[in-house]
């Protein structure tokens, strides 16, 4: 094999292969998340999200009480959701008012 015809066969190897990932210092899970596939993940989690709304708003209370929201597609350099920033407004946990405006940084005012 001559150099020409190396370098033409370095230049068209496929974008995944082993030696282009090499050469653009990526691992194989940075190549795998295309924008393509960011995008398709993207619209999987607002469908997911979409119909779980879907079913929670319209359905029986009684059957749906215990569904849980959909957990999202995991994504390299994206955490996973915790539920320590779930809000509880009202009764035992506090006053509506007041937690808002701890929340929102405002001040509460009573009606």
């Amino acid at each position: 094999m001559s150099w020409l015809e190396l370098k033409t066969f370095l230049k068209y190897l496929p974008w995944d292969s082993a030696t282009a990932r090499a050469v653009r210092g990526s691992t194989a899970e940075e190549d795998y998340w295309t924008p393509d596939r960011q995008l398709a993940a993207t619209l999987i989690d607002s469908l997911r999200e979409q119909t779980y709304a879907l079913i929670k708003l319209h359905g029986d209370p009684k059957k749906t009480k215990r569904i849980r929201p959909p957990e999202p597609i995991p994504r390299p350099g994206v955490e996973k959701r915790k539920n320590t920033r779930t809000i509880r407004f009202g009764g035992r946990h506090g006053s509506g008012a007041a937690e808002l405006a701890r929340v929102f940084g405002g001040r509460a005012t009573n009606p």
